[in-house]
């Protein structure tokens, strides 16, 4: 056997070795290694969000045969939203649902979808967000490191107060808690109200010692954190929308294989109508737990939605250029094509 063959075995199996290392190695690829998905959320257990995200979980893990781990972590477990979100563009958390809101100052054209008073009913909204102009939107997530899949929610906000409201003028000077999100702060600006930032987590407190006397959230939010408790009025007003983007760091994604890629992205939209079904069953039931705390729940008239709408409008046409108006014309070309 000459020394010219077994160098040339000796460089093949160096080779094969260091292929094989390199195989071993790759976290998306080792046989037997599962991977996991850290999933976030800023709502408890028994919310529409959570049981349409174990359903997700169900069938990702079914789907890959165990390849891929998701773990859900509710009620802001793994910390805020905005603190979520920059994880997950290190990849220490895979994946989590996040107001479009707290997306803003990552990405300025997600806060398209808080403008006042945008979609005017919940088939709208959908229609809206699955075509094609949400789509794009969501696309606009991938330059920042994350990869949008698909929009959940958690409906349509409602005003609580400290005191009755029934027109704009009812929030002149009052400090209303929002989020942080130019577009929340600048609505209530036109209210003539004080916006004030404040954490979720702080809300309850913030209402209770009267650092506010107002806030706006879904029925899911108002109930779950017992806003009521501390709010003497809900007012019905479904002025805004709250999304939630469905969202995946880009990184951890990307070293996906194509099937389970596929896997995550067709569970995520699978569920998105369960998700937003779930929503709408269960905002009968808060109604009437808010109603049982003794706190007044009106509805906003025709009449007074619009003095609304109108008090509000100059939100739209100032954001315009931040969210891109070709972005924004899309999106009332969409909302007037499924309106009618």
């Amino acid at each position: 056997m000459s020394i010219k063959y077994l160098a040339s075995r000796c460089g093949l199996l160096a080779a094969l070795a260091i292929g094989l290392a390199g195989f071993v190695a790759s976290p998306a690829m080792a046989k037997g290694k599962v991977i996991v998905m850290k999933f976030h959320h800023d709502l408890p257990k028994d919310s529409a969000q959570h049981v349409a995200a174990l359903k997700f979980k169900a069938a990702v893990e079914a789907r890959t045969g165990g390849e891929i781990e998701v773990r859900i972590f509710p009620s802001n477990a793994l910390g805020n939203d905005v603190e979520a979100t920059q994880q997950m563009q290190l990849g220490a958390i895979q994946g989590g649902l996040i107001p479009t809101a707290k997306l803003s100052s990552f990405v300025p054209a997600m806060q398209l979808i808080d403008l006042p008073f945008l979609f005017p009913s919940p088939k709208v909204a959908h229609g809206v967000l699955d075509g094609p102009a949400g789509k794009k939107l969501l696309k606009t997530l991938d330059k920042v490191g994350l990869k949008g899949l698909t929009f959940w929610e958690s409906g349509f906000k409602q005003f609580t107060c400290d005191h009755p409201v029934k027109s704009p003028a009812d929030f002149k000077g009052y400090k209303v808690r929002v989020m942080q999100s130019p577009i929340i702060i600048d609505q209530f600006k036109a209210l003539g109200a004080n916006p004030v930032p404040i954490a979720f987590t702080e809300t309850y407190n913030a209402l209770q010692q009267k650092v506010v006397n107002c806030e706006e959230n879904p029925l899911v939010s108002i109930t779950k954190m017992k806003f009521y408790e501390v709010q003497s009025n809900v007012i019905i007003s479904n002025h805004a929308y709250l999304a939630y983007a469905f969202v995946l760091s880009k990184r951890w994604y990307d070293s996906l294989s194509d099937k389970n890629k596929k896997i995550i992205r067709d569970a995520a939209v699978e569920f998105t109508p369960f998700e937003r079904a779930e929503t709408a069953r269960r905002e009968a039931g808060y109604l009437k737990t808010i109603k049982a705390s003794g706190a007044k729940i009106s509805r906003l008239t025709p009449d007074q939605l619009k003095a609304f709408q109108v008090a509000t409008r100059s939100v739209h046409d100032k954001f315009a250029d931040k969210i891109g108006r070709g972005l924004l014309d899309e999106f009332y070309r969409e909302i007037n094509k499924y309106s009618k």
